[in-house]
């Protein structure tokens, strides 16, 4: 009998697949934009966070939001970030795809010469005037509400000229071929290097305001969705690394950004940056309604059921769970219920809306301060 419990169990031993003590990993082409708000990406891939939950991640870098997301709906990505224009506007036009975190909120700015900055203190001011902006960037749409919200109409009161790339504002501005640009970080700094000056942030304008969202195609939340879960994990690392180890951070950024240290600390730590993981599911209803009042998209589609929330409250909850005296998981968690379960009732209303929302900006300043 002990012979023949022994011969059992070996060929047990013997027929267990590699897979189930070696995870194998799933590699994914993820888009991303050149900025310092993108840093997590970074962080994921030099940290080994990636590495960690079974992934191979091949980092695809874009100019701006709209190639990403023509890269994204083409099936060239398997997953991105970009600006949260970028995909609500998609998805007005019938795109088939879904949004399952954030990359960052708020952090754009309008920028002059030092001779045109006294003449622009607020965005009323734009009137007659020329402004550069990069086509389907967040603060493109922050500023088109902002000038909904004073009167002007942005397709007459104004001329808007949608350019490639932050650098090329900068350089429509600098030459005078614009009265004002619209860029983020860190081309904020980079702007007022060269002598530029930054008049309007976007916070003044739509405080706590999503900016860069993650965005897959919607077959792959429902093909996959245990991949993107590890992929979010990842993320949330990342995030909580960076508020953990500034120095590190920065060294991961500058192999991505070829950026002076400097200038990388200044954008991601001492800006105007939101860095949450979060869905804000609040953010985004509230950026789809500002769409819409300023002529931006035209749909009556309920933008809600085009965000998966529980693919990241999944994660979440993992990390919570696998390190619960771990404040910063608490902290998200607050953040969670605050920006995504509120937003999810049937009933919504702006005033309901705006209410979360304020209580949750305040959050995320705190959490910027925190970071400094």
């Amino acid at each position: 009998m002990k012979k023949l419990l022994s011969s059992l169990l070996l060929s047990l031993v013997v027929a267990t697949p590699l897979a189930l003590t070696a995870q194998e990993k799933t590699t994914l082409r993820v888009g991303h934009l050149p900025v310092t708000g993108h840093a997590k990406f970074f962080i994921a891939q030099e940290e080994g966070f990636f590495a960690q939950e079974g992934l191979a991640i091949e980092l695809v870098e874009f100019a701006n939001s709209a190639d990403g997301l023509a890269a994204l709906r083409a099936g060239k990505l398997d997953l991105g970030a970009f600006g949260t224009t970028a995909p609500l506007l998609h998805i007005s036009k019938g795109a088939d795809i879904r949004i399952i975190g954030g990359v960052m909120g708020e952090d754009a700015s309008l920028i002059a010469t030092a001779e045109n900055a006294p003449t622009i203190k607020t965005v009323a001011d734009l009137k007659g005037k020329k402004v550069a902006t990069v086509r389907l960037a967040t603060g493109d749409a922050v500023l088109r509400g902002a000038l909904e919200q004073v009167g002007l109409n942005w397709k007459t009161d104004l001329q808007i000229f949608e350019l490639k790339s932050p650098p090329a504002v900068i350089e429509a501005v600098k030459s005078g071929q614009v009265d004002a640009g619209l860029v983020w970080g860190p081309h904020d700094f980079r702007a007022e290097e060269v002598g530029l000056k930054v008049v309007i942030r976007s916070r003044s304008l739509s405080p706590g305001h999503p900016c860069c969202r993650l965005s897959v195609n919607t077959k792959d939340v429902t093909d996959r969705p245990d991949v993107l879960v590890r992929f979010l994990r990842a993320f949330l690392r990342a995030e909580k690394f960076a508020q953990d180890n500034h120095e590190k951070t920065i060294d991961d950024i500058v192999k991505y950004l070829k950026l002076d240290r400097g200038l990388i600390r200044k954008a991601y730590y001492e800006g105007y940056l939101d860095q949450s993981s979060d869905p804000n599911l609040t953010g985004i209803v509230l950026f789809w309604q500002t769409m819409k009042k300023s002529e931006f998209v035209e749909s009556n589609l309920d933008i809600r059921n085009f965000i998966n929330t529980d693919l990241y409250k999944r994660a979440l909850d993992q990390l919570a769970s696998e390190s619960p005296s771990e404040a910063f998981w608490q902290n998200r968690l607050k953040t969670f219920a605050e920006r995504d379960v509120t937003a999810k009732s049937a009933q919504l209303s702006a005033a309901t809306l705006a209410t979360a929302f304020t209580l949750t900006s305040a959050e995320a300043n705190e959490a910027t301060q925190h970071c400094h």
